[in-house]
């Protein structure tokens, strides 16, 4: 069934236009709070928000729509989206909802839902909700004397920040270390460095003055050259950068070099390999992480398991295959002894445990591998067509696999949010991988001008 509102992560578009006005998010509320009312308690919502300015806007629209269906709502205000996953459970709350648009600029914003186990919702639930959305709620609103209250919960700060701190080992401190954290003026501004400095650390935050507009802007995770030169100029043992709704980070070495999130997963899983925590031998990732990442985890015993793009794909995975660490290459990584969905300040703090414990730096310590080239290609194509489908096509992607004969790979995907075809190849010869995208490319490029 095509989707009408809900993308590969929750509900996303431009503020104040087409799928992220307040009617639609109160449409939200409601069509959620609905299929969410399910026995005779009192149901709760918990809702959390990054710093765009839309924010005030959709807020209290969702909350007008949960609480005309009966649900009653608690508002945690600005806070990390692993934060309203973890809040919706410790409360016993029925539904969660983060408020962000994560990476992008302030004028977009989304909507993401987490069911009360604290994961994201699955398709077939997102799906019906899309039906409820648009098949109207004269009969399902709540009687007056029913209608839920909406509330602020206070302490949310404090509750994440002891929660955060306590998935760093007992036995560990950060004292003597100097870390940039810089929080892209967003849902982490006063969390992150909170954590860092209550563990001992000496901190310098950057991104910390929200505006509603400068969320993401020059600063964080997409843009980390603030961080890395913030962290030679201090000279600080190492930067850590988030994104605005702080599932995900980008690391910075003491030399100012950014570290990627294979880079990061290999760390963790070594010192969590070494000191038996790390479930069925295994790290989670995706079809982009490097050929060298999964060399690297093979030469020390352990599995790669790939999924497709995106972090609940990986989730998804390490739920069945009961695994317990996970993560994308963008820096989303997954550590479901702690976490039920990305979680960059709980990643940073473990690969802060790395350092401490074997006493050597960053750019030793988070540096396990060599990465092959890996060159990545967009290519737009006419809406209504779809150019993997045609014999050119699949005969140059089947040619480019050959000419690697074993020393590489190409992946081909569309993107989930717009028409663009992803073309990916990485091996040990540069100058072959950038041949064969470019083939590649060049026939996607004439098969979708033709159409």
């Amino acid at each position: 069934m095509t989707r009408k509102y809900f993308g590969t992560d929750g509900i996303r578009g431009r503020a104040n236009e087409d799928k992220m006005t307040a009617e639609v998010a109160m449409r939200v509320g409601m069509a959620a709070g609905k299929h969410f009312i399910r026995g005779d308690h009192q149901h709760r919502v918990v809702i959390g928000k990054d710093t765009r300015l839309s924010g005030y806007m959709l807020e209290p629209a969702l909350a007008a729509g949960f609480t005309s269906m009966g649900m009653d709502v608690i508002m945690v205000g600005p806070m990390p989206t692993p934060a309203v996953a973890m809040l919706t459970r410790s409360l016993r709350a029925d539904l969660g909802v983060m408020l962000s648009a994560s990476h992008n600029p302030y004028y977009d914003n989304g909507i993401k839902l987490f069911g009360p186990d604290g994961y994201k919702l699955s398709d077939e639930i997102e799906l019906a909700i899309e039906r409820r959305m648009d098949n109207g709620y004269a009969d399902h609103l709540a009687p007056a004397e029913e209608t839920g209250r909406a509330q602020r919960l206070n302490n949310a700060v404090g509750r994440y920040i002891e929660f955060a701190k306590n998935t760093f080992p007992k036995n560990l401190r950060l004292d003597g270390l100097k870390i940039v954290v810089d929080c892209a003026h967003g849902a982490a501004y006063r969390v992150a460095p909170q954590v860092l400095w209550e563990l001992g650390a000496e901190v310098v935050a950057l991104g910390v003055s929200p505006n509603g507009k400068n969320i993401n802007d020059s600063c964080g995770s997409t843009a980390p050259q603030l961080m890395c030169e913030t962290v030679v100029a201090e000279g600080a043992h190492l930067g850590i950068a988030l994104d605005g709704d702080a599932d995900r980070l980008i690391i910075s070495d003491e030399k100012g070099n950014v570290i990627d999130g294979d880079q990061l997963m290999a760390a963790i899983a070594q010192y969590w390999h070494l000191s038996d925590k790390l479930k069925r031998n295994g790290v989670v990732a995706t079809i982009m992480s490097n050929l060298g990442f999964e060399k690297y985890l093979n030469g020390i015993g352990l599995d790669l398991i790939r999924t497709q793009v995106g972090d609940r794909y990986v989730v998804e995975e390490m739920r069945r295959g009961g695994y317990n660490l996970g993560g994308e290459q963008s820096g989303h990584m997954v550590l479901s002894d702690f976490a039920t969905t990305g979680d960059g300040v709980i990643a940073a703090l473990q690969i802060l445990a790395v350092l401490v414990k074997n006493g050597k730096p960053a750019s030793e310590a988070c540096r396990l591998f060599e990465t092959y080239p890996q060159i990545l290609k967009n290519v737009r194509y006419n809406q209504g067509t779809n150019p993997l489908d045609e014999d050119a096509v699949k005969a140059a992607i089947a040619a480019g696999e050959e000419r690697f004969n074993g020393t590489g790979r190409v992946v081909i995907r569309k993107s989930g949010t717009e028409p663009v075809i992803r073309v990916m190849a990485e091996g040990e010869d540069e100058v072959l991988v950038e041949n064969v995208v470019d083939d590649i490319v060049a026939t996607v490029s004439n098969v979708s001008v033709a159409a």
